[in-house]
């Protein structure tokens, strides 16, 4: 949970060492839902322990299915073979968009009643597209407060799919990871999902289909925009595969990747590498184009300063559909580079764990930057001189979102101590995020 405190940082001048990283959010709650609704037993390896996956676990706890934690990041899941034990349950799930979007599709295969509430933050952000889908195949699903957001109610229905799913995807890609992995339940004949319009965050989706893959589901993706999930003739759909790897976080990795950059390095991440099944590792990438130097392999990625005799990286103009998180640690390394930064394709963060093109425009102006801000992008131009940075005495607000308060740690390189308001809210997804930062600068 987050706090109401504060800390202070910096200034510093480097960045050096190596950081074993916390597994990825994404694939732990994809795993823990997939191994619950799978015969068999599996044991969850480098699973990430922190809030949103604890929301998870919790909420499978309460439908019934054995989840034990042989320590933080070992876990062992007693699948239900696609049937939860227990059909009515009130479900808590926090501010997690990967555990309350993927749960609401599986739990609306059920033929129970359950009802699904998060934070007030949670009851913002947008579900409409996803049960829309469900409801094309029958299930019955009520908004309780807001049409379009939680808390919903999913009452016992008949599932019956008589054509095409269609599902958007220009607001989240967990809208279509939710019915991909839920359709498998009921699926008595091939089921084709399309895409209406833009798909963002495809990286997540392949993500999606390779877990799927793992617990015996193969979807066949004929086009960009559609899914065919094949038929299910034997009733227990997902077998475990006895056990799973989680990778390190790759979105969490961008902190590190940025501060090699920023810090001289170098600075090396362990358990995300070129080999990563991950959208985010592409970070790297824009990091490099940025100027970083960057070596990377199996399970490994360093970055070791910039190539620039300046020492300042280069700004950049880039399209950020894919790396949706990562991308927001570009806007905060953008204060390190000469010129102007714009990040494209961001419209997905109005609807994050916060408004966080608004919040991030914000707090960067804090500092002192010039920055403009539209509906799907940002611009960031360094403050011009190191006179013009500022350390402002009311600190940094991260607005309980955890990526606002690892991304700004990054500004404690610039000439002044700097203020970061609740860095507990960092427990949604990296619980020891300022230790490990601590362990590398100076």
């Amino acid at each position: 949970m987050s706090s109401s405190s504060s800390i202070q940082i910096g200034p510093f001048r480097h960045a050096h060492g190596e950081i074993v990283l916390p597994g990825s959010k994404s694939i732990s709650n994809r795993a823990l839902l997939l191994a619950a609704l799978s015969s068999g037993t599996t044991t969850l390896h480098n699973l990430l322990d922190a809030d949103d996956t604890k929301v998870m676990r919790n909420a499978l706890r309460q439908l019934g299915i054995s989840v034990t934690d042989q320590d933080h990041h070992i876990c062992i899941i007693k699948g239900c073979s696609g049937q939860f034990p227990v059909r009515e349950a009130d479900l808590l799930m926090g501010n997690a968009g990967t555990a309350i979007r993927p749960l609401t599709a599986a739990l609306a295969m059920q033929s129970g009643n359950y009802r699904l509430s998060g934070v007030a933050r949670m009851h913002e952000r947008p579900i409409r597209d996803l049960v829309d889908g469900l409801r094309q195949i029958g299930a019955e699903i009520t908004y309780e407060l807001q049409a379009g957001y939680p808390p919903i109610q999913i009452s016992t229905s008949q599932i019956n799919i008589q054509d095409i799913v269609k599902v958007r995807g220009d607001v989240s890609s967990q809208f279509l990871t939710a019915l991909l992995m839920a359709l498998p339940l009921v699926a008595k004949e091939p089921v084709r999902i399309e895409v209406i319009g833009e798909l963002i965050s495809r990286p997540y989706i392949e993500i999606t289909l390779k877990l799927m893959a793992r617990f015996g589901v193969l979807v066949d993706c004929p086009d960009a925009q559609s899914f065919v999930i094949p038929a299910n003739t034997s009733g227990a759909v997902y077998q475990s595969p006895g056990a799973i790897l989680v990778e390190g976080d790759a979105s969490s990795a961008s902190y590190f990747l940025a501060l090699g950059a920023i810090g001289r390095g170098p600075v090396r991440v362990l358990g995300v590498g070129s080999d990563s099944i991950q959208g985010d590792v592409a970070f790297a990438d824009a990091l490099a184009l940025m100027g970083a130097k960057i070596t990377a392999g199996d399970g490994w990625i360093e970055v070791a300063g910039v190539q620039n005799a300046s020492g300042k990286l280069n700004a950049i103009t880039i399209n950020c559909t894919e790396i949706p998180d990562a991308a927001m640690t570009l806007a905060v390394a953008a204060l390190f580079a000469e010129g102007k930064t714009r990040l494209n394709g961001i419209a997905s963060w109005r609807v994050k764990e916060t408004d966080r093109i608004a919040a991030m425009a914000k707090e960067l102006k804090k500092l002192g930057a010039v920055v403009q801000e539209g509906d799907d992008y940002i611009e960031v131009e360094a403050p011009m001189t190191l006179a013009d940075w500022r350390s402002p005495p009311e600190g940094i607000d991260t607005y309980d979102d955890h990526r606002m308060a690892m991304c700004f740690s990054l500004a404690a390189f610039g000439p002044n101590p700097l203020k970061i308001n609740d860095p507990d809210c960092v427990a949604k997804t990296f619980p020891a995020y300022f230790a490990e930062f601590a362990v590398v600068v100076s």
